[in-house]
């Protein structure tokens, strides 16, 4: 199986980012991918300086000050330059433009913290919290042009019945995240990515 490159979006932290980058390195998704670059929007991304710890590219084109379309436009560019398999965003906080997804069909995707079909958009574990669910689900998903409305590849239950506050809530989400996103990309790079009802739902205990 050919090794597939990856571009990996960030616009902070980067927590995601890092648990994919282990896995790149040595956990499941060891000899399935390489990363191409880790891309932020913003300099100041923390994400960015842990990236290169790891010795993983990096590339910043600042969206600060820039109209939107100006530099939806240079990121097209940069990445169809770099023409990677698959782009993961992984706490990008900016909307691609149709452009970019249209380049880029189905080679595009996202971890949601919440179920995409009853909360899109930010703050899904401030959601969850308000709403006093006791369990709340993590979304794996195609980006299309839609808000979070794209094909769903993986959904993961979080058991939230014991937490008590959101800050809670969101460290038990990404504990989850952060396993869950690298097995769904697994499943998509190596073409097991089939949408049976049990693919679908995988829950946590």
């Amino acid at each position: 199986m050919k090794t597939k490159r990856i571009i990996v979006l960030i616009s902070g932290r980067g927590s995601n980012m890092l648990a994919i980058i282990q896995n790149v390195q040595s956990g499941i998704l060891k000899d399935i991918c390489t990363i191409q670059s880790v891309f932020s929007n913003k300099s100041d991304a923390a994400g960015l300086h842990k990236a290169s710890k790891l010795d993983i590219p990096t590339h910043v084109i600042t969206s600060k000050g820039k109209k939107r379309k100006n530099y939806n436009e240079m990121l097209l560019d940069w990445l169809k330059k770099e023409n990677p398999d698959f782009i993961i965003l992984a706490g990008y906080m900016k909307i691609l433009s149709p452009e970019i997804i249209r380049e880029f069909p189905k080679r595009i995707i996202n971890i949601h913290p919440a179920d995409t079909l009853q909360h899109q958009g930010l703050h899904g574990y401030d959601w969850a919290f308000e709403n006093k669910l006791i369990t709340t689900k993590i979304t794996v998903h195609y980006v299309d042009e839609g808000l979070d409305t794209g094909e769903v590849i993986g959904k993961k239950e979080v058991d939230i019945s014991d937490c008590r506050t959101i800050e809670e809530i969101e460290q038990k989400g990404l504990n989850v995240e952060h396993e869950f996103y690298s097995e769904c990309l697994r499943k998509v790079l190596t073409g097991k990515d089939g949408k049976t009802q049990r693919d679908l739902f995988i829950y946590y205990a």
